[in-house]
């Protein structure tokens, strides 16, 4: 008879919330209102976003453009609402 073995399957760690410095990553298409859409939708969930933490960075033929900034976040259904939302939108390729 074999011993069942335990599974190996690593877990992700969980987040504790809130969670301060949680990084987001949104990359879409590079266009002039790109930055204030973003930060309208993050605004709808994140009242409190530090605008000054936000940074963004064009790809190397300036097709595509990322805005990175960090948030507190307060539970996984606010990740999640606001994962929707942004993906939701045909300007938005990549959230992370």
């Amino acid at each position: 008879m074999s011993e069942e073995q335990p599974s190996t399957e690593v877990q992700p760690p969980k987040i504790e919330f809130p969670c301060p410095d949680y990084p987001i990553k949104v990359v879409g298409k590079n266009a002039d209102d790109f930055q204030s859409f973003v930060v309208d939708v993050m605004r709808v969930h994140v009242p409190d976003l530090d605008e000054s933490r936000i940074t963004i960075q064009d790809s190397k033929k300036g097709t595509f453009r990322s805005i990175r900034m960090f948030i507190t976040a307060t539970g996984e259904e606010q990740l999640k609402n606001l994962h929707e939302e942004l993906i939701a939108s045909d300007r938005v390729h990549i959230v992370i």
